[in-house]
């Protein structure tokens, strides 16, 4: 047994975490102990994504980490439904593809650069993502407009069915980018630098690495389901609106796995892979996750959930978008792309601390 600090000395903040849960402890000290505990966890999806991409390769390992890396925001959000937080889930769908796309995608291209002074990763693959990500902003502003031009009072029965056939659409997109990602096309996502396993120590064994991302991932949803019952009195504390706490709080903890993983491998020069998780999680929220939640909140929530996202939700999202495919195109990095688009996300959360409540 080694002494040296660790990651996983955190791990003692899972009981301290339920200890202050059930204590009554103020939220925001329930808040900030849950996150600090998905630290470790996210480090131990990291790991064992990594050793699993020795076995699979780089697109099916970003596929993979985004998969287990959105649990936590899936468990967030259901949990939200279940407590008519309908603003809160839409603003942390919101929240959390820019999570990824700016902040995760930037502080890697940071970190990545300042290490290793410019890298290189698949053009094609980044433009593929960028355009998946395009079109799935475009058809979730599909319902927010009708909402607003049609139904800005009340939810119409057309309103309704264009939720549900929109969640079936980006489901069946979702389904058919797997096929090509995975079955027709793998050669336009397969990574530069080749098949190789972990810097350091010996390769897990497949079984090992699949078994430490599936107790990852529990670990992750329970600390992430902690967060939600926090939430609201943190906010409340810390004088922040509901939709911020979403679009910021909850999207940043929440996508601390796969964003962790996007930013360890640009450290460890595997930028195939860094695109990969942080690119593919957007893309999975969009298409997966956000319809997901559509068609289960016909069954847990007390109404059903609209993708009707607001004016700055949308814009940030149109915003986030095309700045990320302008600066990720071109299949190179460096530090100063990374500082562009933390600089974008940083703008878009000021935005969304000022923004009035009655906005």
């Amino acid at each position: 047994m080694s002494l040296r600090p660790s990651l996983n000395w955190l791990l003692a903040f899972i009981p301290i975490t339920l200890a202050l849960e059930h204590g009554s402890a103020p939220a925001p000290w329930v808040f900030f102990s849950a996150a600090v505990a998905i630290v470790p966890v996210a480090r131990l999806i990291v790991r064992s994504t990594e050793h699993l991409s020795t076995y699979t390769g780089d697109a099916i390992g970003g596929l993979l980490n985004a998969t287990f890396g959105n649990a936590p925001e899936l468990i967030i959000a259901v949990v939200a439904l279940k407590a008519g937080l309908l603003d809160m889930v839409r603003a942390s769908i919101a929240g959390a593809i820019l999570a990824n796309l700016l902040l995760a995608l930037g502080v890697a291209f940071l970190l990545g650069g300042l290490r290793h002074h410019t890298q290189t990763y698949q053009a094609g693959a980044a433009r593929m993502y960028s355009s998946m990500m395009l079109i799935a902003v475009v058809s979730l502003a599909v319902p927010s407009a009708f909402s607003r031009f049609f139904a800005p009072e009340e939810t119409l029965r057309e309103e309704a069915l264009l939720n549900i056939g929109l969640a079936v659409v980006l489901l069946a997109a979702y389904v058919l980018y797997l096929v090509f990602m995975l079955k027709t096309h793998p050669r336009e996502f397969a990574g530069e630098e080749g098949g190789h396993g972990p810097h350091e120590g010996e390769r897990w064994s497949l079984g090992r690495a699949i078994a430490g991302l599936a107790v990852a991932a529990v670990l992750a949803a329970w600390m992430s389901e902690i967060l939600v019952g926090a939430a609201e009195g943190t906010g409340t504390a810390l004088g922040m609106s509901q939709v911020f706490i979403g679009i910021v709080f909850l999207a940043i903890v929440g996508g601390a796995a796969e964003s962790s993983s996007a930013i360890a491998m640009g450290l460890k020069n595997k930028m195939d892979l860094c695109v990969g998780i942080a690119l593919g999680s957007c893309i999975q929220i969009a298409l997966f996750v956000a319809p997901v939640l559509v068609l289960a909140s016909y069954f847990v929530a007390p109404q059903p959930l609209e993708l009707s996202f607001s004016r700055p939700e949308i814009g940030a999202l149109f915003m986030g978008v095309l700045i990320g495919a302008l600066v990720a195109g071109d299949g190179r990095s460096n530090w100063f792309k990374g500082v562009q688009l933390i600089a974008v996300y940083l703008i878009i959360a000021l935005m969304f601390y000022f923004l009035p409540v009655a906005g």
